[in-house]
């Protein structure tokens, strides 16, 4: 073999090592992007899920201050009622001592 030759046979055993190895590359590209693409799907799903949590957490503290508001409303009310009665009762106690 002479040293052409042989020069030859190398250059053409780096290429093939270099297809081989751009193959494995592309591949490993490949992959990566599918990942990338899976992991940016889920971060939408996530971000989605955040704001529908945020908005149930809205919601649900509207409805507890309603509630409060409710419940001092029921509270308010049976105060005044209590006092409408004693009212009553010293108007009663009144007409009776004439």
């Amino acid at each position: 073999m002479d040293p052409n030759e042989k020069t030859l046979t190398t250059f053409e055993t780096r290429v093939r090592q270099m297809i081989l190895r751009f193959q494995e590359l592309k591949k490993e590209n490949s992959a990566l992007h599918a990942r990338l693409e899976k992991g940016e799907k889920e971060i939408q799903d996530l971000k989605s899920q955040l704001a529908q949590a945020d908005s149930n957490y809205n919601s649900l503290k509207m409805a507890k201050m309603l509630e409060i508001t409710d419940g001092d409303l029921e509270s308010a009310k049976a105060r005044l009622t209590k006092m409408i009665r004693d009212v009553n009762k010293c108007i009663s106690l009144l007409s009776d001592g004439k």
